[in-house]
């Protein structure tokens, strides 16, 4: 079935006339075409029938026809109301109620003369949750990139350089290979201010002998990559060599127990035990990891409390941390796809 069939049986299911989709990621997901509308209407409607049509300002119409997408176009001015094109009645609709504003709700019950409303969301997180080969082939890409990355920041690595001017080395160095958008902020951590999961690179210096914590990742045709790296500058101290190889461990064993049909909680688990079990369970404050695709945090997470099983053609991250203050943070981390009986690391720099 293709994404287009998966919507109208799910539309059939749920004796629903059609469905509005309004995240633009997901309205790329569907049409191919990518956009960024701002404060204007961006949505795509599929009917029970299978009839499609894209809403967009008047002014990207020619690149919306660039596109891959092969359905109706309607685009409209500023000045203009866009569901005044098209008149429709739909008795029950399906949206993202995720994403969906109230104001926008309003207009199309006045519009489209809706009267009911049900949820889309759950349908487009499940078709998301499992990549074809060519979002596979994207997303390994963007893995060998985000190598790239850690492989120009490691090699930039000097006493006296600033968190700050590591990463702005990256992030100029890698737009020779073609990337011009970043996942997600890139971060680069020295020494105990990786103690802090998510800090904020600054002007804090390298020193010898301590850690770096690199995560980030790269946008290639769309799709996400994310990667963490902890490396040595010098020979950091007993206690931080201690903690990266517990987390080097729990990354390790629970990469290994990976394979469709396996709980997700299961692979959270066996991680944590061994951080725990090693005396720094408190120090582990975050799930193990995350679904990826076109978002670099999508469904599914894989934490304690999900028990979705795993599916082939999933791509998750495995990321263990420790973070003691005043001592040092470790996170390792690893995008996977998931096959039938295993699993494929896309992540190779070395650990």
């Amino acid at each position: 079935m293709t994404k287009i069939d998966e919507i109208t049986q799910a539309l059939h299911n749920e004796n629903a006339d059609a469905a509005w989709i309004t995240t633009p990621l997901n309205v790329f997901y569907f049409t191919g075409y990518r956009s960024e509308p701002h404060e204007r209407l961006l949505a795509v409607l599929i009917t029970a029938s299978g009839e499609k049509t894209l809403y967009c300002p008047k002014m990207e119409v020619e690149e919306a026809k660039a596109s891959s997408f092969d359905g109706k176009i309607i685009g409209y001015l500023d000045t203009e109301n866009p569901f005044d094109i098209e008149p429709h009645t739909f008795n029950k609709l399906l949206i993202e109620s995720e994403h969906l504003t109230v104001k926008r709700q309003r207009e199309l019950t006045e519009n489209f003369n809706v009267t009911e409303y049900g949820d889309i969301d759950q349908t487009i997180k499940n078709l998301r949750n499992i990549k074809n080969n060519d979002e596979i082939n994207n997303i390994r890409e963007a893995a060998k990139l985000a190598d790239k990355c850690i492989e120009i920041g490691v090699d930039f690595l000097k006493i006296g350089v600033s968190e700050r001017e590591v990463v702005n080395h990256i992030e100029n160095e890698i737009k020779k290979f073609g990337v011009s958008e970043m996942s997600f902020d890139t971060m680069v951590l020295f020494g105990d201010h990786a103690a802090s999961p998510h800090g904020t690179p600054g002007d804090r210096t390298l020193k010898d002998n301590e850690y770096v914590l690199f995560d980030l990742g790269v946008i290639y045709n769309h799709y996400c990559s994310d990667m963490t790296r902890t490396v040595k500058f010098g020979t950091p101290s007993d206690k931080a060599q201690e903690i990266y190889n517990i987390v080097l461990e729990a990354e390790t064993e629970a990469i290994r127990s990976i394979k469709a049909g396996v709980p997700l909680n299961e692979i959270d688990k066996i991680a944590r035990d061994i951080i725990t079990n090693a005396g720094y369970g408190e120090y582990f404050p975050h799930r193990l990891g995350h679904g990826l695709g076109l978002e670099e945090h999508e469904y599914q997470d894989v934490s304690s409390t999900n028990t979705n099983k795993l599916e082939a053609g999933m791509v998750i991250t495995i990321e263990p941390g420790i973070y003691v203050p005043g001592v040092a943070g470790v996170r390792i981390e690893d995008d996977i796809l998931v096959t039938k009986d295993g699993y494929e690391i896309l992540t190779h720099f070395e650990k």
